[in-house]
């Protein structure tokens, strides 16, 4: 099933999608933590590498 879906939508995008959903836990652990700041700061790449994915996606 997982190696499937891997080959389905590519390694490189599969592990884009991991570190978004990393940098959205770290930012979640920072906010719950009361670094407020750092987390919005840290939260905004999550999109921004979405976007770039789609970027890359589109551009071929």
């Amino acid at each position: 099933m997982f190696k499937n879906f891997i080959e389905r939508i590519g390694l490189i995008n599969v592990i884009m999608l991991l570190v978004v959903i990393s940098i959205i836990i770290v930012s979640e652990v920072l906010f719950l933590s009361g670094k407020k700041l750092d987390a919005i700061f840290i939260a905004f790449w999550a999109p921004t590498i979405l976007g770039f994915m789609n970027y890359l996606k589109y551009k071929k």
